[in-house]
């Protein structure tokens, strides 16, 4: 089965039974991350821990 297949299939339920779908993979993707790059995950603990530099610092704009 395809992606398309499956995302068709999807937008032809009904939206509580959509809901359910969202919610099923919400929980899947929370309780495996192992698809989010390492990379972004440096980037948010970054972020959390306050060390951001202003684009403008630079690009020197």
């Amino acid at each position: 089965m395809s992606a398309e297949t499956v995302i068709a299939e999807i937008e032809a339920l009904p939206v509580n039974e959509r809901a359910k779908v969202f919610a099923y993979v919400d929980h899947a993707l929370a309780a495996d991350d192992s698809w989010v790059p390492e990379s972004f995950r440096q980037g948010m603990a970054d972020a959390a821990q306050g060390r951001l530099t202003e684009i403008e610092t630079v690009f020197k704009v």
